[in-house]
């Protein structure tokens, strides 16, 4: 018998796509995740299940009426058009050094967002 997955979170190989790719933009653009690696954690995946859902990683710290539509603009793709242009995560995944929540990290590790993962 095979374990039943959860369908309710994203798929592994969206995850790890996510996470490379959280970490590799944070070290491109000078950033920084939340001191708070559970906030990096439940942003990841959030990124990871709507690429899944939509084929594209959404911001998932917002709310849409359309969320096909929204993926079709891609203003609210990560990394988003206020990311891109003024360095402004909503999802507080990618902080300034000069932010109050920004932490030191720039990686975070699969068993951290694993262990976020068994509580949702």
């Amino acid at each position: 018998m095979t374990p039943k997955t959860n369908d309710k979170l994203a798929s592994q190989k969206s995850l790890m796509a996510m996470k490379q790719f959280s970490e590799q933009y944070a070290r491109r653009t000078g950033t920084y995740f939340c001191a708070e690696p559970s906030v990096t954690a439940v942003v990841i995946e959030g990124l990871a299940k709507h690429k899944d859902e939509l084929g594209a990683p959404l911001c998932p710290c917002r709310h849409y009426e359309d969320k096909e539509a929204e993926v079709k603009n891609t203003f609210w793709n990560c990394p988003c058009v206020p990311m891109r242009e003024r360095k402004e995560c909503h999802c507080m995944l990618f902080l300034t050094h000069d932010n109050d929540f920004a932490g030191d990290q720039q990686k975070i590790s699969l068993e951290e967002i694993e262990k976020v993962r068994s509580t949702m």
